[in-house]
């Protein structure tokens, strides 16, 4: 079984969950917007990818955020970051075999979690 991070009502996170689905991947859903998400978790995500991998740096969250946190963005602010507003977060970030994949891509899927 997997563990799939993000929003319900996210495009992307559909598109995650009809592969997922048609390829009879068992799953267990995270909602940011219904379950909090953990420090501890942000921290081990960030500090194994970086932040600049974890955030979305195109999304209108992060365009939202003021240029002195921009700026000053590092590992230990982004897990601070994420905490409070964790749909900046891409989508969808999955857990499967001790390793995280984040994004939706069919190839690395079919790869990764078949």
């Amino acid at each position: 079984m997997i563990d799939i991070y993000g929003i319900k009502n996210c495009d992307t996170m559909k598109k995650a969950f009809r592969w997922l689905e048609e390829h009879k991947v068992e799953y267990r859903f995270h909602d940011y917007k219904k379950e909090a998400l953990e420090a501890e978790t942000a921290k081990a995500w960030i500090d194994k990818l970086g932040w600049e991998s974890v955030i979305n740096k195109r999304g209108t969250t992060w365009r939202k955020l003021d240029e002195e946190t921009k700026s000053s963005m590092n590992n230990e602010l982004a897990v601070e970051t994420v905490i409070n507003q964790p749909s900046m977060i891409k989508r969808p970030l999955i857990m499967a075999n001790g390793e995280i994949h984040l994004g939706f891509n069919s190839d690395e899927y079919s790869q990764k979690l078949l």
